[in-house]
Order: C-alpha cells, then sequence, then structure tokens
C-alpha cells in the first residue's frame, strides 16, 4: 500500500500529536479575533490577495476555527480533539499527519485553482471573492472517525446517546445540502471545491486503509485504561526482557521505548511470528515477520 511506502521513507519525519497543536491553532485565532476585530479578514485563504502580496494568508487561515460564544468553542475544541486524537492512535502519527496535510494542500491547490478558473472566465472582480477555509475538511474528519468508529456513542446534550454512523449519515446530508444550494457565486463556488476536496481525501484514505478499518472496531472495543497499561508492563517484562538504555519496551518499527515518550502504548502482534513488539503507531500498520 502506498502509505506504508511513504511511511518506511518518511513515518520519522511525522509531527506527533498533532490534534493538540491543530485545536491550539483554532484556540489562538479565537482569541486573536476576540481580542482585534475584523482582523479575520486578515487570516482567511485568498488567492487574489496573497497574489497581491498578503503571502501569510497561506498559513494564518488554518488559524480560522469555529466562530461562536466561548462555551460553544470550549465543547466544539475539546469534541474535535478527542475524535483527532482516536484516529492518530489507531492509524498512527504518520497517517494521522498525511490525512490533514493532503486536506490542507488540497484546500490551498483548490482555492488556486478556482481563482484561476474564475479569473480567467469572469474577470479579476469576481475571482477576488475566492476564499476557504478547513471547516469542510474537519467535518470530513469526523466522517472518517465514524469509518473506524461507526457504533462508538456520543451523548447529545450530554444525556441522549447516539452512535456516530447515524450522526455521519447527518454530516453527509448537510454536506450535500450546502453543495447543492451554495449557488454560483465566486463564494458559492469556493464552497463547492472545498466539499470536493475535502471528500476526495476522505475518500482517497478511507479505500487505502481497508485492514485498518477492520482493526478500528476491536481498537475501539479494548480501550486501554491506566489499570491495563500497568498490569501489561507487569505481564510482559519476562517476555520481552530489557531493551535499549533498561527500557521494557521498544517498537521493532520504529524503535522508541517507554523512556522515549511516556505516553507511548506497546503491543505484541499474535500474526508476527515471534515476540515482536509495537507501539501504538505501527501496531496495525507494520508489515507481518514470516519466517
Amino acid at each position: 500500500m502506498w502509505l506504508n511506502k511513504l511511511e518506511e521513507k518518511f513515518g520519522r519525519y511525522a509531527i506527533p500529536n498533532l490534534p493538540m497543536i491543530i485545536v491550539a491553532m483554532y484556540a489562538v485565532g479565537y482569541v486573536l479575533r476576540l481580542m482585534i476585530p475584523g482582523i479575520g479578514s486578515l487570516l482567511t485563504l485568498n488567492p487574489f490577495l496573497i497574489l497581491h502580496g498578503q503571502v501569510w494568508r497561506i498559513v494564518t487561515f488554518l488559524l480560522m476555527g469555529p466562530d461562536s460564544s466561548l462555551i460553544f468553542i470550549i465543547f466544539v475544541l475539546l469534541f474535535y480533539y478527542s475524535l483527532a486524537s482516536s484516529l492518530e492512535q489507531v492509524w498512527g502519527s504518520f497517517r494521522f499527519n498525511m490525512y490533514y496535510f493532503i486536506g490542507v494542500f488540497g484546500t490551498i491547490l483548490g482555492a488556486f485553482l478556482t481563482y484561476a478558473v474564475l479569473y480567467f472566465a469572469y474577470g479579476e472582480i469576481t475571482a477576488a471573492s475566492v476564499s476557504m477555509d478547513t471547516f469542510y475538511l474537519n467535518m470530513t474528519l469526523f466522517l472518517a472517525y465514524a469509518m473506524m468508529f461507526p457504533d462508538m456513542r456520543v451523548y447529545f446534550y450530554m444525556i441522549f446517546p447516539i452512535r456516530v454512523k447515524w450522526l455521519a449519515v447527518l454530516d453527509g446530508i448537510y454536506l450535500a445540502y450546502v453543495f447543492l444550494t451554495s449557488g454560483f457565486t465566486a463564494a458559492g463556488i469556493s464552497v463547492k471545491v472545498s466539499i470536493v476536496v475535502a471528500l476526495l481525501n476522505f475518500l482517497l484514505f478511507f479505500f487505502s486503509m481497508k485492514r485498518i478499518r477492520s482493526r478500528g472496531a476491536a481498537f475501539a472495543r479494548n480501550t486501554v485504561n491506566r489499570r491495563r497499561k500497568k498490569e501489561f508492563k507487569t505481564k510482559t517484562v519476562p517476555r520481552s526482557g530489557r531493551k535499549k538504555n533498561g527500557a521494557m519496551h521498544e517498537c521493532a518499527v520504529c524503535h522508541r521505548t517507554e523512556l522515549d515518550d511516556p505516553t507511548l502504548e506497546f503491543r505484541y502482534c499474535s500474526k508476527c511470528d515471534g515476540d515482536y513488539e509495537y507501539c501504538q503507531d505501527h501496531l496495525f500498520t507494520h508489515k507481518h515477520v514470516k519466517k
């Protein structure tokens, strides 16, 4: 699989705990807009203004998260971090990095292509209205979460349990509705392109991670708590022996130990021939060792 080949070459460059960084950027963006009214108009992804010198927009649009009341923002960011970190734990840091950054690159590319088409078709005035953000990328991230954990439950208003797969259906209906009703103005076309780019990114990963999806459900049913982690460490010391620098666990792929990162989880693979131990980033993505 192409993701496996890329991870073998570039996996060491993955940014760990990317969900926390993304949520922190949205929080910074919200505080800036709260403290400096109107600054949001200086942060958006607008190809016309980027080509006219405001190059910072190609990065600062990543700060443009939800815009609502403080309580709602806190709820949304916590929810977003929860589902994104769950995906990172199952996919591994590299695959989550790829999903997010391919989506971001696709959004930037889609914005400039939309600008170019409108410029040559209608002129600079219409094309100047093209503007995009990561809103629809985040919505398809929820679709990816539902793909991995369809039977997980969230509590609507902290009371009513709803399975994630039904929320994903509503998510899909909403995206279809927005796509069909957004019109054909420059702003409307920008919305359509944003939705298409985000869905293409989702489908790319959906069809590329069939094996991981099948294991995601099992992972969801076996969420590891601290008690089981301590039991695991105790039980595996005789089996694994001591690793480098006196560590008890070492990933057979990236060779990280609990001394490198105390938050890492380690498991043995039942399909590998031998006692091969893997960290949470490579448990579901490594190549099985066969003698």
